[in-house]
């Protein structure tokens, strides 16, 4: 699923991390972007500019699970992963519960990164594909009975 067409938005204020991470993701051929805080990532997100948000559950002023809620009320197909030094259980649930993909505790190994971002990237893409069959499915489904009206109207008038 890696391509020079998936974007990634890097969210962290710790600005290490935050370019360490963004170059790992470079390396694998992703196009990224990097943010050093919440407000930070919000400016730099616009609906259909990302397809995975890798932000920081813990920051100054927004945090991530603020993001999160921003993200999802702008782009709901967008996929969020949360990462925290500061991880339990019960934080990992609640970030899933809110909408989270997946949630990382750092220290982070980079290829269970690389495992999360490429099932997300998965994830969306299977969304898309349901997406598309539903659109479908629809028009089929109002076609159908259009053609069948058409067509009697039409026998109507011939006979």
């Amino acid at each position: 699923m890696v391509n020079k067409e998936t974007r990634i938005l890097v969210v962290d204020d710790d600005q290490e991390f935050a370019d360490s991470l963004a170059e790992h993701m470079s390396g694998l051929g992703h196009s990224v972007k990097v943010a050093y805080d919440g407000h930070d990532g919000l400016d730099k997100f616009r609906p259909g500019a990302f397809h995975v948000v890798l932000t920081d559950l813990q920051m100054p002023g927004m945090d991530g699970i603020e993001l999160l809620h921003e993200i999802k009320g702008l782009d709901k197909r967008c996929v969020v992963v949360l990462i925290t030094g500061f991880g339990t259980v019960e934080s990992a649930v609640k970030a899933i519960k809110q909408g989270a993909y997946d949630f990382i505790t750092k220290p982070v190994k980079l290829d269970e990164v690389d495992v999360v971002v490429n099932r997300a990237l998965e994830k969306r893409h299977l969304v898309k594909q349901l997406d598309f069959f539903r659109g479908l499915t629809l028009a089929v489904l109002i076609s159908v009975p259009l053609w069948l009206i058409l067509g009697i109207i039409l026998a109507s008038k011939i006979f």
